[in-house]
């Protein structure tokens, strides 16, 4: 019999009926979800108004960006002091000392010196010298070169800061300097719209040492100032006795070219990110590094680890294809932990990922358990391994009988924060001594005051196995934080503070979990409309916390098509790295797609491409036949999660797509194939009702077709659909309408999409969480049905072995809200090499090694560099 301290210790006493409550509502939450698959398996019969408004408010959405205001980069232009303007000539700034030997001004400053040289279109005239000096003296003060000085600005700016490093005379005899210049952080893309964000502020002693420079007349020159270099990585103490000796200090440099933020090499010796000093767009650095082989790569041997977190993870695309980048870079990164808010999105994850700890749970209440998660490790673990618990195993056996309103705790099972209805606050999961599983229930910690030995076994075998991250803990967190107060289905939508709109709180929420948890690495992803809304608020928003928590930043946009996917699907990629590790760069396409559009003004040079002058070696675009035309034929109704190819495949699209776990590298069931190996998953169509497939059975087979090619549709002069008078209505079956109504006045019957059918040579613009065909392209090229599960996973990159769970529908959206593997591929590999520490150069962009798409390759010779300023986007 055990003793009875451990006997009290396990005991629970709990009402009956509160029991009896927490299992009937577990029950009845199964038999909910049970309720309702089969609805959730068919294509409704109308198109809901959410459907109608879609392309509607695609619609107005892009009018609206067109008409509102964007903020480029501006250029600095300094203005004479006014106070000198009336001056004597006693006042007259002039040069000092004698010029620069002639010779040596020539060498240091060539392009001065130089007439009549070559410029690109984009490139300002460079003022030609007569000579160059070492010193000034402005209002009875001497300038040396090297000087820090604040420069005169325009009216009712706040002055410029600069450091001088020219004085010379102009060919047009007037005095210059030229000077490089630093900006606050409301003067870089972040903007002054950060100032009233009362969550994060910036040191207003902070500044940014920037490449961008010009020339200014002497008369510009206010007062010298003292600004001190900080490294990121300085002891905090020692950091603030050198802060507080200074007006100002820089530890980053800032470049507009994809709004990069990062440490400075140049002086004091390198911290582990990119030179101020010859930070440029027009130099692309090649990867040095190798693609680990196969049996590397599923020994774990020879390569760095990284654990990741992936916030938002929907069913894993992002940090999918950022682990099977990171391997062939020679970097295991596992996902260790992974949140989201739908179930049927976890369980797709923890079957692929069966060793992630995955949580189906608000980030919020996530971010709160970890809080209470630190606490209880604390409590329990430190200075407590290895004493008095030991051994925690109780003997249980009870000689007394239990009333009937007692309970016998047998484990603790789980631990959340509240969640499924349950008010806020620390819950355990409870297996009860004499009950099985099904009958488990959640307890909130109060509860549970009789049982600390069990808390404690719970905690300190939590801590062992890392159930849950501790700051420290993490090395990379990824993640894409909805923000549907952005979207155009929310009429309320608030544009002069979009954080205060409940619905964009999840920004908010993941860089709180970044800051708690301050891993190496962050990559944040999001539709490009963060960078449109409220003149790109929220992408600002974003970069302005990371900064303020001292992580160098960059922003991107990529484009999926462009490496390798039938599709167009632009989004935001956000960087952000400790100054203790190099920030990764953006990996240039490999495929040759040419998009135009779909950038604000104020992030044109945030976009990932080449320019259009180069002429780099890329792969053919891809197109819908060559990702789905090897997939057999199905009919709108297959109910078989599981089927046969039949066929081999046709492309290199296909035999990639096809490759298992341990082909691709993944090393999710810890370097074995897994189940299904060789099998086709989800291959199923959302079945149409009867009305829809009647309706889709009339569409033509050939390319371009849709509801216009349907009996009594007439397209006018203008191309707007109308009915022909000359042929009677035709009525399907049911006696509905072959033509719906919705269909002919759908974005006021202007529209090609309802019922349109895709082709082979062509691509999609991007892959829809929603398979009904009334208000979008999505028909199957030759077959009376819409795109398959599996066929939209092809489209987002996802391996053939990655098998979804849920209702069809509910596969679809969490396809659909992926992020398309490839492009997480490619970031990946990028992580991979900077986590290593053997990213070179300072260009923000490099070009993937040629045997980037054939795994376990070694990596071809690296490429020389290309030019390459921020890309244009061009449409297809």
């Amino acid at each position: 019999m055990a003793p009875s301290s451990t006997r009290a210790s396990s005991r629970k006493r709990v009402a009956d009926l509160h029991k009896e409550d927490s299992t009937k509502r577990a029950r009845r939450s199964l038999k909910k979800e049970a309720d309702h698959p089969v609805d959730d398996d068919v294509c409704r019969e109308e198109p809901d108004e959410e459907e109608i408004a879609m392309g509607e408010e695609v619609e107005a959405e892009e009018e609206l960006h067109e008409r509102e205001a964007t903020k480029g980069a501006k250029k600095r232009v300094a203005q004479p002091s006014r106070s000198r303007l009336n001056a004597g000539s006693d006042d007259e700034p002039e040069f000092l000392g004698e010029p620069f030997p002639a010779a040596e001004a020539r060498a240091k400053w060539p392009q001065r010196y130089q007439r009549n040289t070559a410029r690109r279109p984009d490139e300002d005239d460079d003022l030609k010298a007569l000579c160059h000096y070492t010193s000034a003296k402005v209002d009875g003060t001497v300038y040396c070169l090297d000087d820090d000085v604040y420069v005169k600005a325009g009216e009712n700016e706040p002055d410029y800061i600069g450091r001088i490093i020219e004085f010379f005379e102009g060919t047009d005899q007037c005095r210059y300097f030229c000077c490089r210049w630093f900006f606050r952080a409301e003067d870089t893309v972040i903007s002054s719209t950060m100032d009233n964000v009362h969550d994060h502020k910036h040191d207003l002693k902070r500044v940014f040492l920037s490449e961008e420079k010009n020339d200014n007349v002497l008369e510009c020159i206010i007062s010298k100032l003292k600004i001190v270099h900080i490294d990121p990585n300085m002891d905090p103490e020692a950091k603030a006795q050198r802060v507080a000796g200074c007006q100002l200090y820089y530890d980053m440099s800032y470049t507009v070219a994809y709004s990069t933020f990062a440490n400075i090499e140049a002086e004091n010796g390198a911290s582990g990110g990119d030179s101020a000093s010859d930070i440029s767009s027009d130099d692309v650095d090649c990867s040095k590094g190798k693609a680990a082989s196969d049996s590397d790569a599923s020994s774990g041997m020879s390569m760095g680890k990284a654990t990741l977190l992936d916030l938002y993870s929907g069913c894993g695309g992002m940090s999918t294809g950022l682990c099977l980048g990171a391997a062939l870079a020679g970097l295991n990164l596992e996902t260790r932990w992974a949140v989201d808010l739908n179930s049927f999105a976890c369980e797709s994850l923890k079957y692929n990922h069966p060793q992630t700890e995955v949580r189906n749970e608000k980030a919020e209440d996530f971010l709160a358990l970890l809080r209470e998660w630190a606490i209880l490790c604390d409590k329990y673990i430190k200075n407590d391994m290895g004493s008095e618990s030991a051994d925690l195993s109780e003997n249980e056996e009870e000689d007394e009988l239990l009333d009937k309103d007692e309970f016998v705790v047998e484990k603790l099972a789980g631990i959340c924060y509240g969640g499924s209805g349950r008010k806020s606050g620390l819950y355990f999961k409870v297996q009860w001594k004499g009950y099985g599983r099904e009958e488990d229930t959640w307890e909130p910690i109060e509860n549970l005051s009789d049982c600390p030995l069990k808390i404690k076994e719970f905690v300190q075998n939590g801590y062992k196995r890392k159930i849950l991250p501790r700051p420290g803990d993490v090395d990379v967190i990824c993640g894409g934080p909805p923000c549907q107060g952005i979207s155009g289905f929310n009429r309320f939508r608030n544009r002069e503070e979009p954080l205060k709109d409940e619905k964009n709180q999840q920004m908010v929420t993941f860089m709180n979990i970044v800051g708690y948890l301050k891993p190496k690495y962050v990559l944040m992803e999001n539709v490009v409309d963060i960078l449109k809304f409220a003149d790109g608020y929220l992408g600002r928003y974003a970069l302005s916390r990371l900064v303020a928590m001292n992580y160098q930043a960059r922003l991107g946009m990529m484009v999926a098509g462009c490496y390798g996917l039938p599709q167009f699907r632009m989004r935001v990629f956000l960087w952000g790295a400790l100054p203790t590790m190099v920030l990764p760069k953006y990996p240039l396409p490999t495929h040759d797609v040419v998009v135009r559009g779909g950038a604000p003004n104020a992030f044109t040079q945030n976009i990932v491409a080449y320019d259009e002058t180069q002429k780099p070696r890329l792969k053919k675009a891809l197109l819908l036949g060559d990702a789905i035309s090897d997939l057999p034929e199905v009919k709108n109704n297959q109910p078989n999660e599981v089927m046969e190819y039949g066929s081999c495949p046709k492309t290199e699209f296909q035999r990639y797509i096809r490759l298992s776990r341990r082909d691709m590298l993944d090393n999710s069931y810890e370097g074995k194939d897994g189940p299904d190996v060789g099998k086709l998953l989800d291959h199923q169509p959302l079945k149409l009702n009867n009305d829809d497939y009647e309706r889709v059975e009339h569409i033509p087979v050939k390319k371009g077709a849709n509801f216009r090619d349907l009996k009594g549709v007439k397209v006018g002069a203008n191309k707007t659909v109308e009915w022909d008078p000359e042929i009677d209505r035709v009525y399907l079956t049911s006696g509905k309408p072959l033509v719906p109504d919705y269909a002919m006045s759908f974005i006021k019957g202007r529209s090609l999409k309802p019922f349109g059918r895709l082709w082979w040579d062509e691509t999609v613009p991007t892959v829809v969480t929603r398979a009904e065909p009334h208000n979008q392209i999505i028909l199957h090229p030759t077959q009376a049905r819409v795109l398959s599960v599996r066929e939209n996973a092809r489209l987002q990159g996802f391996p053939d072995y990655y098998k979804m769970s849920g209702p069809i529908k509910e596969k679809y959206i969490q396809v659909g809200n992926a992020v398309a593997v490839p492009v997480a591929r490619a970031l990946g590999y990028s992580l991979g090499i900077a986590f290593k520490g053997e990213s070179e150069g300072s260009s923000p962009l490099f070009i993937l090694p040629d045997s980037f798409t054939s795994v376990g390759r070694q990596v071809a010779p690296a490429r020389a560099s290309v030019s390459i300023p921020a890309g244009e986007v061009v449409e297809q």
